[in-house]
């Protein structure tokens, strides 16, 4: 019985090995493997409508909604970021913050100097 016993002992111990190596093998291939890069296609997706001057006017109307979308005060949200959007031409993403990546967007001012554009 002993012995029974200590060639299944054996026998777990070899398994536990050889697995672990296994794994450490199929580790390495997986980090050693390269990345998927985005495809141009996707990279225009992307920035269409947030960089400066790549929207067109009727476009306006889907980003504001989408800019405004968590606001308690949806009509002067709209109102004014389809006013920005008509001049600029871009709405940043998000429904909130991100104006840098449309310098217009951010730049325009009230007269108090407080931001025009939500």
């Amino acid at each position: 019985m002993a012995t029974k016993l200590t060639i299944f002992i054996f026998f777990l111990v070899i398994m536990q090995i050889s697995l672990a190596d296994a794994y450490q093998n199929n580790a390495t291939r997986i980090s050693d493997a390269p990345a998927p890069q985005p495809s141009a296609s996707s990279n225009y997706s992307n920035m269409h409508g947030i960089t400066q001057g790549s929207l067109r006017p009727q476009e306006c109307g889907p980003r504001c909604s989408a800019r405004c979308s968590r606001t308690q005060y949806k009509k002067p949200c709209l109102f004014f970021c389809h006013k920005c959007c008509a001049k600029c031409l871009c709405v940043p993403p998000g429904t909130y913050g991100n104006k840098q990546v449309c310098p217009c967007y951010n730049n325009w001012k009230t007269k108090r100097g407080g931001p025009k554009c939500p």
